[in-house]
């Protein structure tokens, strides 16, 4: 992404939830994929970081898709998810926030005549964002580091087959919602960072219906703004996977290799130095695949039938085959 700023990406489901981020983002501007997502992009006050924000809608199918767009097309340092929940424990109120430590997703498994099997999937919060959750929300009584569940359904009945699947195979989620897997699957398979964090907007009961009409998801969704914001304002650029990418090599062959050196009269190849006019060209890759080729110097290898590889192998500028 084309950014003075390093970017983080901020994914929510709800407009509500969007409404919420953005309040705290300034200079926005908007950004569109060539396949339609849609994007504001913002700086955050008082911290180093740009803020890509985006809405992508309900349901872990659709969260992994988007995830993995968002990834490639704005290159963010790490991601958040930011929301709401549904709480799964008595000791955290309504408007809480919950920063999942892990992310359950829940329908896996096999149905058998003795009943159903869970298999369970589970994957950690990047170690680096949970750390700087800790040390941003330290003292705050409201915020919980706590396990979160993710499902496709919405849970309004504690007394149903889903809130008991819950309570035996997940008893230490503090929350049930239905993107957080999705998410943090995507960004893992692209090695990147991710966290969720929820506000507690119901208790996942019969009353959801009432206290959502109360306002609820409005002052959970704040409650999930600001503690994202917290953490941002404790969070150091660090690279993320697009410096990490850059670090790695594009040669496939075994390394170490030495980088290769190219100037006057001398030239360094794989492992040995040799010196004398030789001919080079320098290869590199612009975005989107294409390939870059420079000149980089002016005459021939002596002796050689004008090419350096000539004198044996492959070069540090050219390479065999």
């Amino acid at each position: 992404m084309s950014d003075t700023k390093p970017t983080v990406a901020v994914l929510t489901a709800l407009s509500l939830e969007y409404s919420a981020v953005r309040a705290h983002l300034t200079d926005l501007r908007k950004r569109e994929h060539r396949r339609g997502t849609r994007a504001e992009v913002g700086r955050l006050p008082g911290t180093p970081w740009s803020v890509a924000l985006v809405e992508m809608g309900e349901g872990n199918l659709t969260a992994a898709a988007l995830t993995e767009r968002v990834m490639s097309w704005l290159e963010p340092e790490a991601v958040f998810f930011v929301g709401v929940a549904g709480g799964l424990k008595s000791d955290i109120a309504l408007g809480d926030v919950v920063v999942a430590t892990k992310v359950y997703a829940v329908h896996g498994g096999k149905e058998t005549p003795e009943g159903f099997l869970v298999r369970p999937e589970a994957w950690r919060a990047s170690h680096r964002l949970a750390a700087a959750a800790r040390d941003a929300l330290r003292d705050d009584p409201r915020a919980h580091l706590k396990p979160v569940a993710a499902g496709d359904v919405v849970l309004a009945a504690a007394g149903s087959d889903v809130a008991e699947h819950l309570r035996r195979n997940y008893n230490d989620a503090a929350a049930i919602e239905m993107e957080g897997s999705g998410v943090v699957s995507a960004v893992h398979l692209a090695g990147g960072d991710a966290l969720v964090i929820r506000g507690i907007s119901d208790r996942a009961d019969g009353d959801k219906s009432r206290v959502d009409g109360e306002g609820w998801q409005r002052r959970a969704a704040a409650s999930a703004a600001a503690a994202v914001v917290a953490v941002l304002r404790l969070l150091r650029p660090f690279g993320g996977r697009t410096a990490a990418a850059a670090r790695g090599s594009e040669d496939s062959e075994e390394g170490p290799h030495r980088e290769p050196r190219s100037g006057g009269d001398h030239v360094g190849f794989r492992g040995n130095d040799f010196h004398g006019p030789v001919i080079a060209a320098q290869v590199g890759r612009r975005r989107g695949g294409e390939r870059e080729q420079r000149r980089t110097g002016a005459s021939s290898w002596p002796g050689t039938g004008g090419h350096c590889c000539a004198a044996g192998g492959a070069c540090g500028v050219h390479r065999a085959g």
